[in-house]
């Protein structure tokens, strides 16, 4: 008779590419997957309606794939720390697996399950899966971990990366009996969103489940890649990869897109699409960096990493606040992209900056503040590289040249150089001239036949006082 191992699967939402699934799976034929919906997230601030959709249909997808592996995947509506001790004294399970966190939210999460299932006697184990090196792996000659990405990129990308593991195949499932066992234990069918108190109709960038996420990276690799470095910067191409969702919720798994960066390497000469490719590994770089960062210094999830932020004199005016939010500041390129995280759960991330830099620089508004609201609205919403892409644009992060301010305008002509995007996003602009939008220079009255708002700002007179303020910032931590 076979072990029956639990796989408790947290951001790793497939049954392809998984290494604490093969662990399992290696081990026993009777692997059992389990997803515990946990309140202690659920019923967070800043959970977003549309990143629990995209869950939910994950789940929906993953719970088909095990059945046509021959098993099943289990359900579970409550505390892990107390639900998952249960369900494995209920089915008689001989371990739990899982794979590694590295916010701090689910590191205690994960140490107190684990404490709990010693105590009832069941064995535990977790892998590194959701990265390509653990953060333990990448360090400085010093043994330090890395603050600034450059020395991390040449120091990561050095380094061999790991080969997809097997698939999930030829499981076994729980019996009649089991079943009924497990349900006792707390096991229900997968609910809907509204059966979780959220609503979202607005449709996905990519929908979810693992065959959504291999079917765009296969797409990527064969059009977009190679000209990713020319496209990627241009918020009205398609020219990102747009797998932000699946990899934060492990729809795909980074073995697997890694090993088609390869594959996509080795079938093309031109140096154009060569520089493509490699740009795209750096962009994953980025995404590791920023994990790596968060699992050594978990403090920034709350707080600014650099010390003149600690009392930084924000303005956090509500106002101001709540026109970037709605997307009416009278800047076409910030409305345009605020819109279109407002209507689809998702940025161009391009855009993220523009929109980031504006509200730090120029509302000088607290980043933790447009960053709760990204994670309130974003499909890919991940604490890492949220955290780290906003502290990055309000000059508090890990950025060697950390006084970086984006001017709309100049913005807008390098980048939606025809309006495309703006005209996209801001229906009621689309009878401006492309020069008025790309520079946002809209007379008063095209802005009243248009209902849209002026300025609510003056960017160069809040860039100067931005810079004054960050100067006395400066100097105030240095005296």
């Amino acid at each position: 008779m076979s072990e029956l191992i639990l796989f408790w699967h947290r951001r790793d939402l497939r049954i392809a590419d998984n290494v604490g699934l093969a662990e399992g799976r290696s081990r026993s034929a009777k692997v059992i997957g389990v997803f515990c919906l946990d309140p202690g997230i659920l019923q967070r601030d800043d959970v977003a309606p549309v990143r629990v959709a995209y869950l939910l249909g994950c789940l929906q997808d993953l719970q088909t794939r095990y059945a046509k592996a021959g098993s099943q995947l289990l359900i579970l509506h409550d505390d892990p720390v107390k639900a998952l001790p249960r369900l494995a004294n209920a089915l008689g399970a001989q371990a739990v697996y899982w794979n590694c966190d590295v916010e701090p939210y689910g590191q205690e999460r994960d140490r107190q399950v684990a404490a709990a299932l010693k105590e009832a006697g069941v064995e535990y184990q977790a892998f590194w899966d959701q990265l390509l090196h653990d953060p333990k792996s990448i360090l400085s000659g010093s043994g330090t971990p890395y603050t600034v990405y450059t020395p991390f990129w040449k120091n990561w990308s050095s380094k061999p990366k790991a080969e997809p593991v097997a698939d999930l195949q030829n499981a076994e499932g729980l019996t009649d009996s089991e079943k009924d066992a497990a349900t006792k234990a707390g096991a229900i069918a997968l609910p809907k969103l509204k059966d979780l108190g959220l609503v979202w109709d607005g449709g996905f960038i990519l929908e979810p489940g693992e065959a959504a996420a291999q079917e765009r990276l296969t797409e990527f690799c064969d059009r977009a890649m190679t000209d990713y470095q020319a496209q990627r910067n241009l918020p009205y191409e398609d020219g990102t990869s747009r797998l932000s969702a699946a990899l934060k919720f492990g729809a795909i798994g980074i073995r697997t897109v890694w090993a088609a960066t390869q594959t996509a390497q080795e079938q093309t000469r031109s140096d154009e699409a060569q520089e493509g490719i490699r740009v795209w590994r750096q962009e994953l770089a980025w995404r590791e960096f920023y994990q790596h960062v968060l699992y050594h210094f978990p403090e920034l999830a709350d707080g600014p990493y650099r010390e003149p932020f600690k009392a930084f004199p924000w303005e956090n005016n509500e106002k101001h606040f709540q026109a970037w939010c709605e997307g009416r500041t009278g800047y076409p390129i910030v409305d345009a992209a605020m819109r279109q995280l407002n209507e689809t759960g998702w940025m161009h991330n391009r855009c993220r900056m523009i929109v980031a830099s504006f509200l730090t620089k120029d509302l000088i508004i607290d980043w933790r503040w447009g960053e709760k609201y990204f994670m309130q609205r974003l499909v890919d919403g991940d604490l890492a590289a949220n955290n780290g892409g906003w502290q990055w644009s309000a000059s508090s992060g890990m950025d060697p040249k950390p006084l970086r301010i984006f001017n709309p305008a100049s913005q807008a002509q390098k980048f939606d150089p025809e309006a495309e995007y703006i005209r996209e996003w801001l229906p009621e602009l689309r009878g401006l001239e492309t020069a008025q939008l790309v520079t946002g220079i809209i007379d008063a009255g095209d802005r009243r036949s248009c209902n849209y708002p002026a300025p609510i700002v003056d960017h160069k007179k809040r860039q100067a006082l931005f810079k004054q303020r960050y100067a006395d910032a400066k100097g105030n931590k240095q005296g």
